[in-house]
């Protein structure tokens, strides 16, 4: 009976905007989130996580020891640390507590948390073993996770593997832009961005974007909307460095692909360098 009421009151809980201001979270929707039992809904809520209750909770709810030395010098460091930077240390703590082991790993990669599975997928890329192949194989399924917060780490967990073999990974990505689902093709486009946010600069896409077609050009009347701004930002990120090749680029998917949705994608690519263009009209008026 105590279980049956305890989910009940849990599933009360789920469905929820989320508060603006971390003042205003409910002190039972922060207590469900720093143990583990519920998944935050939007950033304030992430960055109101105490990873200082969340990650003993959840070392002992996949099986490890919560007052592992590894685990305790990992929050003892938390304070010190930037809010991706303290995700970024228990990763690393768990794993090195025993997180490693399949069956411990499987429990976190499937947490009803999702900074646990946040934890899960930057753990990919702290494995220095494997190849990108095994890297890419092992992120896909963070990647289509339902949590967006899930989606974003998952790419970010293997950029820097990208970025050091950028031909392999484009060449490994193309059957992602096919897949049905748009999750994956989104992940295709925003692990390959010139750009992108809080990662290293793809600098080959920068100078020469042309590769990135192999990519692009299956996305670029996407139906979803959440792949056209992934790669309305892939243009956007390419503009900066090479604007002839994003202009021409665009010019040539508007004649060939006269779409809503790769109007879209255009307009939004060329959304930087028309406040440019804006701005030097302004200028020069005056």
């Amino acid at each position: 009976m105590q279980t049956k009421n305890a989910d009940r009151n849990m599933s009360s809980l789920l469905p929820r905007k989320g508060a603006r201001r971390i003042a205003d979270i409910p002190p039972d929707i922060r207590q469900a989130i720093n143990s583990g039992q519920l998944a935050t809904v939007n950033l304030v809520e992430f960055l109101a996580a105490d990873l200082s209750l969340l990650t003993p909770a959840v070392a002992q709810q996949i099986g490890l020891d919560p007052r592992h030395p590894v685990l305790i010098a990992a929050v003892n460091r938390l304070f010190s640390l930037k809010p991706m930077q303290r995700h970024r240390e228990v990763a690393r703590a768990l794993r090195n507590a025993g997180c490693n082991e399949p069956a411990i790993s499987e429990r976190l990669a499937t947490h009803p948390s999702d900074l646990a599975r946040q934890w899960a997928a930057m753990q990919i890329g702290l494995d220095s073993t494997l190849a990108l192949a095994a890297r890419l194989e092992k992120v896909r399924r963070f990647a289509a996770d339902p949590h967006f917060g899930v989606r974003e780490i998952a790419w970010l967990a293997v950029r820097d593997a990208v970025a050091a073999d950028l031909e392999m990974a484009l060449e490994l990505l193309r059957p992602w832009v096919l897949d049905a689902d748009p999750n994956l093709r989104r992940f295709a486009s925003e692990v390959t961005r010139p750009r992108g946010v809080w990662c290293v600069h793809l600098d080959a896409l920068k100078i020469n974007p042309e590769p990135g077609l192999q990519l692009l050009e299956a996305l670029r009347a996407d139906p979803s909307r959440y792949v056209q701004n992934s790669v309305a930002n892939w243009l956007n990120d390419a503009a900066k460095s090479r604007p002839d090749w994003v202009i021409e680029r665009c010019a040539c998917w508007q004649m060939e692909s006269p779409e809503k949705s790769t109007d879209y994608i255009c307009r939004r690519g060329l959304r930087t360098l028309q406040k440019v263009n804006s701005s030097s009209k302004i200028v020069t008026n005056e």
